[in-house]
């Protein structure tokens, strides 16, 4: 059995692998990686709105990796529609580059799943391989890090480079032309970067566990002194 210490460690290591996976599962599943505020620009140049009048011609869009949202404003009030990434509208955006990013998240969650069990295994036992032990560990979270730090990194080079934001807004828009204002990295993308952060965490709580505490020492009882004067009765 591992000392109170280790257990401890690798508890705390446990807890923050499952919090990497729920980050990851939530960043997924939700869709607020990007916000942003579109113009429709065909509807302004129509009525040749003046500055003030701009403010009636500006929606807002969200999106994440599988479905998102959007409110455009044409002057025939606020029009609200649904965004779907699959199975359309991947193609007409950089698809290579958007199935990487969810194919490196779902193997992001595969080794923290594996660092999790690994965990696990040391809190309740003494490993004696050393893959099964801290090094191994190590790895399994060094892996996960780096396949979330790629999932976010292609992600950010899509917004930023590949004009993400403005393909989704223009997907399907025949009769109007949607100009992004700004667009933002919003909770869902901060979700991935905090996970890649947890695994960095876990590796510092595996290194404290090797941390070697002193015993309490148990003081013996005094034995009982003898003198000669005792020994006279």
């Amino acid at each position: 059995m591992p000392s109170l210490w280790k257990r401890i460690t690798f508890s705390v290591a446990s807890v923050l692998c499952v919090g990497s996976v729920a980050l990851l599962v939530v960043a997924l599943a939700t869709e607020k990686w990007v916000t942003g505020r579109i113009l429709c620009k065909t509807g302004a140049e129509i009525v040749n709105a003046s500055h003030p009048e701009m403010d009636q011609f500006i929606g807002d869009i969200y999106y994440g990796l599988f479905q998102g949202g959007k409110t455009k404003k044409c002057g025939l009030g606020n029009r609200r529609s649904k965004i779907y990434i699959f199975p359309n509208l991947v193609k007409t955006l950089n698809g290579g580059l958007h199935m990487m990013v969810i194919l490196f998240l779902l193997v992001a969650v595969a080794f923290a799943l594996v660092s999790l069990s690994f965990c696990i295994y040391n809190a309740r036992r003494v490993p004696y391989q050393s893959i099964k032990g801290h090094k191994g560990l190590y790895l399994w979270n060094f892996i996960a890090a780096f396949f979330g730090a790629l999932a976010v990194l292609c992600f950010l080079a899509a917004v930023r480079h590949h004009s993400l934001t403005e393909r989704v807004a223009n997907y399907k828009e025949n009769l109007f032309v949607l100009e992004v204002l700004d667009d933002s990295l919003d909770w869902s993308f901060w979700l991935g970067v905090g996970s890649v952060g947890t695994h960095f965490a876990v590796c510092g709580v595996v290194a404290m566990s090797r941390i070697k505490l002193p015993k309490p020492e148990m003081k013996k009882p005094e034995e009982p002194t003898v003198s000669s004067v005792d020994l006279l009765y």
